[in-house]
């Protein structure tokens, strides 16, 4: 039985509220940080911003579309959303890779 649309798209939403969490983290971390870090570390904020804002922009066009094109939009988006996943996961790793390494360097 397909998912209802109501109840996928909240479900995307809570996990684009959970990305929002963690840029606000990201980015506090890296407001903490040395000035010559800091830079480094807002453009990895920056990335992630990008990367929650393009899955917010496939999201209104998931909401906006009804009967078949609903189905094939929503398969597109999964396939899209799985890499934007890993790609968010990869860079706040990276972030938090560099934060612990500059804590180091700092010490």
């Amino acid at each position: 039985m397909p998912e209802k649309k109501d109840v996928y798209v909240q479900k995307l939403k809570a996990k684009i509220d959970e990305w929002n969490a963690e840029i606000d983290i990201v980015s506090a971390k890296a407001n903490q940080s040395q000035a010559d870090l800091k830079l480094r570390y807002l453009e990895h904020v920056e990335e992630l911003r990008e990367k929650r804002n393009e899955v917010e922009a496939k999201l209104k066009a998931l909401q906006e579309a009804s009967g078949s094109a609903w189905d094939e939009i929503k398969e597109g988006f999964e396939e899209s959303f799985h890499v934007w996943k890993d790609s968010f996961s990869k860079a706040k790793a990276a972030f938090e890779q560099g934060f612990k390494d500059g804590k180091k360097d700092k010490d």
